[in-house]
């Protein structure tokens, strides 16, 4: 049975060759995630690693000490008296002080080098007398900074910016323009650097005025004299460590930066290997599919074998086998591919700047034993059926060509359990809508659901095919055909379809979704804001409030206020919320909010607005008084004036800046809005953005362009969504090729005697290609409708956290959905209809 198994492998090479692509597709795109995510961590951590050499022990701000959980706001800095005692202890060789932050460095035509969120800042530490050298950033060219107005950049960026030494370079950390001189460009291991980022250096007094306050540190790190340890060194500096931070190894701090990048990158590896599975999945329809065409191909064989004594077992054994071989095959060739898949999509990276630390390629033994594991699996698995119906032939139907058809009891209760499943599905998913389970009863039931409808589909097929037959008549002989060619074998053409269905399931369901949310997000923006402008930091890092003094002292702007938020303790509650202080006296100006009680005429000194939400969650009503803990630890009360309905821009506690400011421990505003005298424009843009500096870190934005981020934003993830589920829509096309070439092969005496009684090769071809279409579009309506039902129900869920949810329906690229499923089709059918007008008539008609 085994020489039996391998010699139908080797006679159905061509049979099974879209088979075979199928799953060598979907273990390719297991492979590549687990190789390209491996090699990106492993680039990551190493580079994480070697900035860490020159570290034995790090005294670190602990956000999650007790003293912090007692007191709103982030850790207090590390002070100079702590540095200086650290460095004074036995076993210490050296001790160097760290303070950091965001700092956008414009090239030479005026726009942002490096990455945004990893642009960043940090202080060149040359000891207390500030006469050393930094071990963390050797100098390649130039010197240090040593004083205000003079910085050092790093090599991949001076290489990238043409930047050189003496070069006047425009900075800026918190949104007024610093013209600084480059003194130097130094090398560095930073794994931000590594990623394509750009770090500045300034000296230390100007990086604390920048980022911290004079004489206080973000990080305080000390290396080892020789024979002391680092837990030596840790236990040594314990304590001299403040109730709020913590002490920390060297080793300890790269076992963390390594487990933040696994976890970093393992979302996107579970997110690929999610549309990896989507592409198995579909797959296996093409799998089983083959398989069962093949064993009713081979029904007098199979007879046979029984026939002269092959039990049950053996037959199934058989055809096992032999999806063990396709998918052994499969799972090795597609292990190879997935290793080009990988080396693509780093050098595609690269070519989007997107900056990956050198290294090797990982192939680690897991991905060989995926790859094998699913290849061989999904193959077998899908295989089963088909072997199990095989064991059935009795040795009757040796004499027969063709085995008996399914039953009416077979069919009726194959119709039955998807009827059930299928209601079942959709009942949960209506439910889930209600539902405060985070959408796990709305996934179970659209699981339940994309099944019932697959065991449905035979039933479904002849309906909806019928529904086609008006515009196949005017192909006239060969459409009359198609029709009844696609509702011959209704469980093949279901199979068939249903592998497009999920394909587009998923891509209607996702665009649906997408478009609502866009479409919400920006109707809560514009109906939200009244000011022509906002104005932010391009990564939304905090603006000095010198921007909004900038900005009022213009005479087109008519109301200006900016956006501060403090940490503070509301009412006893031990959780940290956030005050948010702005302009009393024009806040109303600029925004437009619904208030439920009082207004915004009463705000100002020791009073506050408060969204609705956080009013129920306090007990609160007008008029109330709260006791509140500011940021700095001090005590105060404030009175409840307004309450108003908040959204996702719009919320929390409203107070007037001036009562806020004394308690910030740096006065910054999130963003600052305002109105001028002649709205919108491009000239008023350019104004303001001339008194501003013209510095690339700002944006300022009408709502226009807010709502082209917005759409931006959805636009890409769209994009990217189906990029990654156009191997599935590959995938059904393969599978709508095979079984097209094994339809046109079953039926050659039927095309011949066809052929023999007047069809020409032009019909013959119409006839395969349009047969190709009806499936194709059967595919395509059943994953249209069931993602438009998806996209109702996640709508009906997220409106119950998004006020502005509105379901959009894109009516144009629907249709363009069905286009392709359309276009699908005619290009599978390319091959077998030329296949099928090429078979030699006589030769066709002799066949057995």
């Amino acid at each position: 049975m085994l020489r039996t198994a391998l010699r139908n492998v080797l006679a159905h090479k061509a049979r099974l060759l879209m088979t075979t692509l199928a799953v060598l597709l979907g273990v390719a795109f297991v492979s590549g995630t687990l190789v390209f995510t491996a090699t990106i961590s492993e680039a990551f951590q190493r580079s994480s690693q070697e900035g860490l050499t020159h570290v034995d022990v790090a005294v670190q701000p602990d956000d999650d000490s007790d003293a912090v959980e007692s007191t709103p706001g982030d850790p207090a800095n590390l002070p100079q008296d702590l540095l200086d005692a650290a460095g004074a202890l036995p076993g210490v060789a050296s001790v160097t002080g760290e303070v950091s932050g965001f700092a956008a460095l414009a090239g030479p035509d005026g726009d942002l080098v490096g990455d945004g969120w990893d642009t960043s800042g940090a202080n060149y530490y040359a000891g207390p007398d500030e006469t050393g050298t930094d071990e963390r950033y050797p100098m390649a060219e130039g010197r240090a900074p040593r004083t205000g107005g003079e910085i050092a950049i790093d090599a991949a960026t001076a290489e990238r910016s043409g930047y050189r030494v003496g070069d006047t370079a425009r900075v800026s950390v918190d949104g007024p323009v610093r013209e600084e001189t480059i003194t130097g460009i130094f090398t560095t291991e930073d794994g931000s650097v590594a990623a394509g980022g750009s770090l500045v250096l300034f000296d230390t007094a100007t990086a604390q005025q920048l980022y911290t306050a004079p004489g206080e540190y973000t990080r305080i790190t000390l290396r080892a004299a020789d024979g002391t340890s680092q837990d030596e060194l840790k236990d040594a500096v314990a304590p001299l460590v403040p109730a709020d931070a913590e002490a920390v190894t060297g080793q300890r701090l790269a076992d963390n930066q390594a487990r933040e990048i696994e976890q970093a990158t393992s979302g996107m590896r579970t997110a690929l290997l999610a549309f990896a599975g989507i592409s198995l999945f579909v797959g296996v329809f093409i799998i089983a599919n083959t398989f069962t065409m093949l064993v009713a191909q081979r029904t007098r064989e199979l007879a046979l074998l029984r026939a002269v004594g092959a039990s049950r077992r053996q037959v199934t054994r058989s055809v096992l086998i032999e999806a063990l071989a396709v998918g052994t095959v499969a799972g090795l060739a597609g292990f190879g591919t997935g290793i080009g898949i990988a080396a693509g999509l780093r050098s595609l990276m690269n070519a989007f700047d997107i900056t990956i630390p050198d290294g090797p390629l990982i192939i680690g033994g897991s991905a060989v034993l995926a790859s094998l594991a699913v290849g061989v699996g999904v193959t077998v698995l899908a295989a089963y059926l088909p072997a199990r119906r095989a064991a059935k032939i009795p040795p009757v139907a040796a004499m027969n060509s063709v085995h008996a058809a399914p039953t009416t009891r077979g069919l009726l209760l194959r119709n039955t359990i998807g009827a059930l499943f299928a209601g079942a599905g959709a009942a949960l998913v209506i439910a889930g809508t209600g539902s405060d389970d985070k959408g796990t009863t709305m996934g179970l039931g659209a699981g339940l659901l994309v099944i019932g409808v697959f065991v449905l589909t035979p039933l479904l097929s002849r309906p909806v095919i019928a529904a086609a037959a008006p515009l196949l008549r005017v192909a006239g002989v060969s459409g009359k055909l198609a029709r009844l060619n696609a509702v011959r074998n209704p469980r093949r053409t279901a199979a068939t379809a249903s592998a497009l269905m999920i394909g587009l399931t998923l891509i209607t369901g996702i665009t649906v979704i997408a478009d609502s949310m866009a479409k919400s997000v920006d109707k809560m923006a514009t109906e939200s804001l009244t000011s022509d402008y906002v104005v932010s930091m391009a990564n939304f890092a905090p603006l000095s409030p010198d921007v909004a003094t900038t900005l009022a002292e213009q005479p087109e702007v008519t109301a200006i206020t900016g956006l501060r938020s403090s940490p503070a303790l509301l009412d006893g509650d031990p959780d940290t919320a956030y005050l948010t202080g702005v302009d009393g006296e024009s806040i109303d100006e600029l925004v437009n909010v619904d208030f439920t009680a009082g207004s915004w005429a009463g705000l100002g000194g020791e009073n506050a607005v408060v969204d609705t939400d956080t009013a129920e969650d306090f007990g609160w009503t007008v008029g109330d008084t709260f006791p509140v803990t500011y940021e700095d630890g001090a005590t105060g009360s404030l009175t409840i004036t307004g309450l108003y309905e908040g959204n996702e821009m719009i919320r929390g506690v409203m107070l007037d800046s001036a009562a806020l400011d004394p308690h910030m421990e740096r006065v910054q505003d999130f963003q600052v809005m305002l109105r001028t005298a002649d709205g919108a424009g491009e000239a008023t843009r350019s104004a303001l953005e001339a008194a501003l500096g013209d510095n690339p870190a700002i944006q300022v934005q009408d709502k226009e362009d807010i709502s082209e981020d917005i759409a931006f934003m959805f636009t890409l993830l769209l994009n990217m969504l189906y990029g990654l589920l156009a191997m599935a829509i590959v995938v059904a096309v393969l599978g709508v090729i095979n079984t097209l070439a094994m339809s046109v092969f079953e039926r050659r005496q039927e095309i011949g005697m066809l052929r023999a009684i007047g069809l020409d090769r032009r019909s013959t071809k119409r006839m395969v290609r349009l047969e190709s279409v009806v499936i194709a579009l059967f595919g395509g309506v059943l994953g249209v409708g069931l993602g438009v039902f998806f996209g109702w129900a996640v709508g009906e869920l997220l409106s119950g956290y998004l006020s502005t949810f509105e379901l959009v329906l894109p009516w144009s690229r629907m249709a363009v959905f069905l286009t392709l499923a359309a276009l699908v089709g005619i290009l599978a059918a390319l091959w077998p209809a030329r296949r099928a007008a090429r078979l030699n008539m006589l030769a066709a008609i002799k066949a057995d």
